[in-house]
């Protein structure tokens, strides 16, 4: 089981003008469910952890890429090179060769339980990453630990911009088998920048239990803007909710590689020194049958689905304290 990590960088103040979320929560829209990131329920648990089973659960947790490696939604670039952010993952890590590299939107209506049993974020390695393999792969070799030497850094800021009920956010910075932190109340225009691909962490209920949750949603379900405060979950040409948008938790997340040295920058900006599929697919062969585990690789090891049920079971844990 994992233990501490690098504990997380709290601002009181995550960005100098707020409202440009809103602005470009409006400009992206429709917004589609975060699960369309996953390809079947076995990859979604891979998340977070092999105890949840069955189809997977589609809720009302919507996502919006804001800049990635071939996304640039105009207006980003105040939070992008947010001086408030790139400082702190400086400081989180103890160098200066920070290069923002990520920031996306998480968008929520009345899901009242906690979100998982916790996880952690999508992690980089020289030459794997998500651009070319899953995240249900990258999280599995980031859990097993076998391939420390070749991954990147990566800060993640969390800032959130709701004043809502509940909505906060917990997190393990001593490790998953200790209390966690909470963070509750007036979180609006806050942030914590941490080491997310190692802290576990997850989402606190958003909403009243007594109002449940929206049930029978697809992955064609979108979140629409319908002019001012108001927007609507729409399926199949059906208004499913109408929603007032101070009942919407937004959260927005920023993420950059911090580079150990020079060499190391270079060599992840032109693609060499890394990993390979083969290699990585040894370096797990060899790790599980030294468990006596028993293990051939699939044909198409990144789609099949029981190589990731494998690959959950043997590695992938979750926090086992929750009283914080």
């Amino acid at each position: 089981m994992r233990g501490p990590c690098r504990p997380p960088i709290y601002l009181e103040r995550a960005l100098d003008e707020p409202g440009r979320v809103r602005e470009l929560v409006e400009q992206t829209a429709p917004h589609l469910p975060v699960q369309r990131y996953f390809k079947s329920a076995a990859e979604m648990r891979s998340q977070s952890g092999p105890a949840e089973s069955g189809a997977m659960l589609i809720a009302p947790n919507f996502r919006g890429d804001w800049f990635t490696h071939d996304i640039h939604v105009e207006g980003v670039a105040p939070i992008l090179e947010n001086p408030n952010f790139i400082e702190a993952a400086g400081k989180l890590f103890g160098s200066e060769l920070v290069q923002p590299c990520n920031v996306y939107s998480n968008i929520t209506w009345q899901l009242p339980f906690d979100q998982g049993q916790g996880h952690t974020d999508v992690p980089a390695f020289l030459g794997i990453d998500r651009t070319q393999f899953p995240t249900w792969f990258l999280n599995a070799m980031g859990h097993s630990g076998l391939f420390e030497a070749e991954r990147i850094d990566i800060a993640t800021a969390v800032a959130w911009f709701y004043e809502g009920r509940d909505g906060g956010f917990t997190c393990w910075p001593d490790g998953p088998d200790q209390p966690p932190r909470v963070h509750e109340g007036d979180i609006f225009n806050t942030a914590f920048v941490g080491d997310n691909d190692r802290m576990y962490h997850r989402v606190r209920p958003v909403g009243a239990r007594d109002d449940g949750m929206l049930m029978g949603m697809s992955l064609d379900t979108t979140l629409e803007h319908d002019g001012g405060n108001r927007w609507a979950i729409r399926q199949d040409g059906e208004t499913r909710a109408e929603i007032d948008w101070s009942a919407l938790r937004i959260s927005v997340s920023w993420k950059a590689y911090v580079y150990r040295d020079a060499e190391q920058r270079r060599a992840h900006q032109e693609g060499r020194g890394g990993l390979d599929l083969d290699a990585v697919l040894d370096r797990f062969g060899d790790d599980l049958r030294s468990r006596e585990i028993a293990f051939s690789p699939p044909a198409e090891p990144l789609r099949d689905e029981a190589f990731v049920a494998l690959l959950t079971a043997s590695y992938v844990k979750t926090p086992t304290v929750f009283d914080a």
